[in-house]
């Protein structure tokens, strides 16, 4: 385990290496070279000019202004300036919500970490508890409950503090929910007119022998909502054509980027390229001529497919995206059951059309079910497999086990310096490297999964990684740290005193967590604001590729919040600053400096960079707020292990009612606050379809609604949609009178229809023509 001196040691390191970040940043953010890597938010709102255009040669790349240098830290306050209505206009209620998030821990743990270390240091550290022991310990274990004797009355402080600090808590939560729920539903009162307020996605469309899924979809909702039905859209089957599409724009990139190549050149010679695998293999060709005809025949292909998916009925996937004229009617469709038999004609709010993944709508729903069952057995091994290299990361921390493993290290690791960095910087650092890759996996597991939109891809996977994390990071980092530090204390005592070693080696295990609280918080967010990887390859794609403006706005890479991967990783500094709040209170002042670095950093990152690519209204609130519930509770019942391992089993029955309270507590906020997250209330839909009406009396909203559902690769390559029985959707009727059916009389129909017989009797009372 880490001393104090290799605590400090780490925390220097981390300090250092923040504060480089920062004023390399400071520096770079403010050269006209990298204007667009460090304010592409404001170029492509058009907010801002380039400022290579104007001033000498030398000053259009380098700032010469000597006095902006010495201001490299005036984006902090500048970050702090836009008040909270103007950012939510300016990026999103979104974005708002997640920057609270990092307020919510300010929120509660300033006050914890004040109060911790007022009360509960000094009768952690007036005692002698661990100097009279055999267990290996450092200075800072010193500060932590293992150093509270046997039965001592001392531990009645920490109950009340675990008391104290559950009611904070809960009360900033209930504040924010509260005030997060009230600013969802005024931006969603004051918010311009959206697609997807008006429209819903059906899914599971019954088979009919008699008519088409498009025919179906329009007699189904023009009998069930005939005052309020406008329009739908088919889902297409529309994956193959998507790849040749994406594979057409992959060798447009390559045709470009050899005919700059060759322009700039000025040289006879025209560029050349292998055809084989990779281009490290095959026959030597003209690359402009190669990659020139190979479009030409993606071109083709592309062409026949589209064709192809339109007219085939094949093609077309048993889910539709309808269209109402009004949101109220779109509110009651989405929100009640269509049919008798729950498992058809499900209806659900549609994504927001930058929202959608289009490749998961063409999956069959009857699928769905076993494909989250493949994921759920891959997941469980995934996590618990995964324990093997955290053991390992974990042994990194015991330099008497590297000394074991490799005994030709033992001279390295009697050097202070290496000892300390080995000890407290590596195991963090380790951590780090292993959990890279993760989020990619997750992130294919959930596309698996058959979600359909983007929103709720990153909600699942944000779950799993909470998951995994939990399991992995927090609980395995305990377990097999315990393990290694007290090796010798295992194996030389008897079994009674085991859950006594390990109640008194949890409360120690927070050196690492601080030590991966500096790496990843500390560190690790101070690289978040210098962007290198954008920065790089924003410099290469601008010396490679970029003739026009165009295409400099192309080379531009935004990029937006990785909800998936951010949301998580918060929610470990709540379990770890929750947990050791009153187990080891050292633990707080390194998350509170995370927490207010990471909102005034992430502010600015959302200020002048992040462009989000969707919209939900802070629906993933109420995920946030259950996942800092139970890290509450399992800092709860952490508490209570550990106080029975400690002789106070007196306090176990108070202990008892926090879990209970912090339950309930969670239940009376999902029933009086949930509610906002999932549901869209009818009288603010009629409200603003009121407003609407009296503002705009003349708006044709199927104007406004027809191509906003339309897969992008008909949207965007032939700019035309037509369903699947060759009809555009201008030739369809603007107000139906009467529902025309395909349907033959029953005695000549080959098989029984499988909509109900309700339905069919509504039609018959339609369109008498079509009735037996």
């Amino acid at each position: 385990m880490a001393s104090s001196s290799e605590i400090g040691l780490a925390a220097a390191l981390n300090i250092l290496t923040a504060f480089a970040f920062l004023v390399a940043f400071a520096i770079l953010r403010i050269q006209p070279l990298n204007d667009r890597v460090y304010f592409p938010k404001w170029y492509l709102k058009g907010l801002r000019n380039n400022p290579l255009q104007s001033g000498a040669f030398v000053q259009k790349f380098v700032n010469l202004d000597f006095r902006s240098y010495l201001r490299f830290l005036n984006w902090m306050p500048a970050a702090l300036h836009m008040p909270e209505p103007e950012l939510i206009d300016h990026a999103g209620l979104d974005s708002v919500v997640y920057l609270r998030i990092y307020l919510t821990g300010l929120k509660i743990f300033v006050p914890i970490a004040c109060l911790a270390f007022t009360v509960m240091v000094p009768v952690n550290v007036t005692n002698r508890t661990l100097e009279q022991s055999k267990l290996t310990y450092t200075g800072i274990d010193k500060l932590s409950i293992s150093n509270i004797p046997m039965g001592s009355n001392r531990f009645w402080t920490h109950l009340v503090m675990a008391y104290a600090f559950t009611f904070w808590t809960c009360y900033i939560l209930k504040r924010e929910y509260e005030i997060i729920a009230s600013m969802r539903l005024h931006f969603i009162t004051s918010e311009q007119r959206r697609p997807d307020q008006f429209t819903v996605l059906v899914r599971n469309v019954p088979p009919d022998p008699d008519e088409t899924v498009n025919e179906l979809v329009e007699h189904f909702f023009l009998v069930n909502h005939p005052e309020h039905y406008l329009s739908h859209q088919v889902v297409y089957n529309a994956n193959s054509l998507s790849k040749m599409v994406n594979e057409k724009k992959t060798k447009q990139n390559w045709l470009d980027y050899y005919q700059l190549k060759y322009n700039r050149n000025n040289q006879s010679k025209r560029p050349s390229v292998k055809t084989g695998y990779l281009g490290l293999f095959g026959k030597r060709v003209d690359a402009i001529d190669y990659y020139q005809s190979e479009i030409d025949k993606l071109s083709e292909e592309i062409c026949k497919e589209r064709e192809k998916i339109t007219t085939s009925s094949k093609y077309v996937m048993p889910a539709a995206f309808v269209s109402f004229k009004t949101r109220w009617g779109a509110a009651v469709c989405a929100q009640t059951e269509q049919s008798r038999n729950p498992t058809i004609w499900l209806t659900e709010w549609a994504p927001e059309p930058r929202d959608v993944y289009w490749d998961n709508l063409a999956i069959p729903f009857v699928s769905l079910t076993v494909r989250r069952l493949i994921i759920a057995v891959a997941f469980f091994f995934l996590t618990f497999f995964f324990m093997i290299p955290i053991a390992f990361v974990q042994s990194l921390a015991n330099i008497d086990g590297i000394v074991k493993v490799a005994p030709f290290m033992r001279g390295i690791m009697e050097v202070k310096f290496i000892t300390s960095f080995v000890q407290g910087v590596l195991p963090g650092i380790a951590l780090k490297i292993f959990l890279i890759i993760l989020p990619s996996i997750l992130m294919m597991m959930s596309k698996f999964e058959g979600f359909t939109s983007i929103s709720a891809l990153e909600r699942r996977s944000a779950t799993r990684y909470y998951i995994f994390q939990f399991i992995n990071v927090f609980l395995g980092s305990i377990i097999t740290g315990t393990a290694f530090q007290q090796l010798n204390n295992f194996i030389h005592q008897s079994a009674n005193e085991i859950p006594v070693t390990i109640g008194a080696s949890i409360p120690m295990k927070a050196t690492f967590f601080i030590t991966y609280i500096m790496v990843d918080g500390w560190a690790g967010v101070a690289g978040e604001i210098l962007r290198i990887k954008p920065l790089i390859f924003y410099h290469l794609k601008n010396f490679l590729l970029v003739k026009t403006e165009k295409d400099r706005e192309e080379a531009m890479d935004p990029g937006s919040l990785s909800f998936n991967t951010g949301e998580p990783q918060i929610q470990l500094y709540f379990l770890l600053g929750l947990v050791y709040a009153v187990v080891t209170p050292i633990l707080l002042p390194f998350i509170v400096v995370f927490f207010g670095l990471a909102y005034v950093v992430y502010r600015h990152q959302i200020i002048n960079v992040y462009n989000q690519q969707y919209e939900s209204a802070g629906a993933f609130w109420p995920d946030v707020h259950g996942r800092i519930i139970t890290a509450l509770i399992v800092s709860q019942l952490l508490l209570m292990g550990l106080l029975s391992t400690k002789e106070a089993a007196q306090s176990t029955p108070l202990l008892i009612v926090l879990p209970v309270l912090t339950i309930w507590f969670h239940l009376f906020c999902k029933g009086r606050f949930e509610p906002a997250f999932v549901r869209y209330p009818l009288q603010e839909a009629m409200m603003k379809d009121t407003l609407e009406r009296a503002r705009e009396p003349c708006l044709n909203v199927k104007d406004y609604l027809e191509n906003a559902y339309v897969h992008p690769v008909f949207n965007n390559e032939n700019k035309w949609d037509v369903s699947d029985d060759g009809v555009s959707d201008e030739e369809w009727p603007k107000e139906p009178t009467l529902v025309a059916t395909k349907r033959s009389s029953r005695t000549t129909t080959p098989a029984r229809s499988q909509r109900s017989e309700s339905t069919r009797t509504l039609l018959c009372v339609t369109d008498e023509r079509s009735c037996p």
